[in-house]
């Protein structure tokens, strides 16, 4: 598949990238899009979660009434769960969500996410460029001279850029990250792809095997 290379003030260079089918054109696999992405929103999740239960419930451990005779249910102190204020039955305790997927699986699902937007037509690439200071301004204006302003983008860049991530740090639909940084679920998170000259070469060869 073959896509022009734009300019940062939308222009055509004349030049052309082919990008790789066994990364851009595979038949896409949504199983292995549903395991990484499902591992990735596990891996976000600090697992912190707490409830005192009954033994850790501040209270008296007096038993409240007699075991049997009352005409009501046993009861014993008031930490009891059936009373308000009482411990919770069974709340959530701190755990790891993390799970493992092997890196072929993972690998997998990353190229059908691509293929899912080569196949939509939904991938840019534009020529290497750079930024003398953080600008947001600077930044909005190559999003639209792209025409892509309006929509949830993501651009990959071949390696860190402090000044243009800073540049988009504060735009909503704007995500900026590394090649080797690309994940399933950022690519599958956006609308249109934004890829430099220079990364493409690095993606397909994170992914070529």
């Amino acid at each position: 598949m073959e896509l022009s290379v734009f300019n940062i003030k939308g222009e055509d260079t004349g030049r052309k990238v082919t990008l790789n089918d066994a990364v851009f054109g595979i038949e896409p696999n949504d199983h292995a899009i549903y395991l990484d992405v499902k591992q990735y929103m596990a891996n976000q999740r600090q697992g912190t979660h707490k409830s005192k239960e009954r033994s850790e419930v501040s209270g008296s451990t007096r038993k409240l009434i007699r075991q049997k005779g009352g005409g009501g249910a046993r009861r014993g102190d008031i930490n009891s769960p059936v009373l308000v204020g009482g411990g919770r039955v069974f709340g959530p305790r701190p755990r790891d969500y993390r799970f493992k997927l092997n890196k072929k699986v993972k690998a997998l699902a990353r190229k059908s996410a691509l293929s899912y937007k080569a196949k939509n037509n939904a991938i840019i690439v534009v020529e290497d460029f750079n930024m003398e200071a953080p600008k947001t301004k600077e930044f909005i204006t190559i999003t639209k001279n792209l025409k892509v302003a309006d929509k949830k983008l993501l651009m990959v860049l071949p390696e860190k850029n402090n000044f243009v991530y800073l540049s988009a740090r504060n735009l909503k639909k704007a995500n900026i990250i590394t090649a080797s940084e690309l994940n399933t679920y950022a690519v599958l998170n956006s609308v249109s792809l934004i890829l430099t000259e220079s990364s493409v070469a690095v993606v397909e060869q994170n992914f070529k095997a």
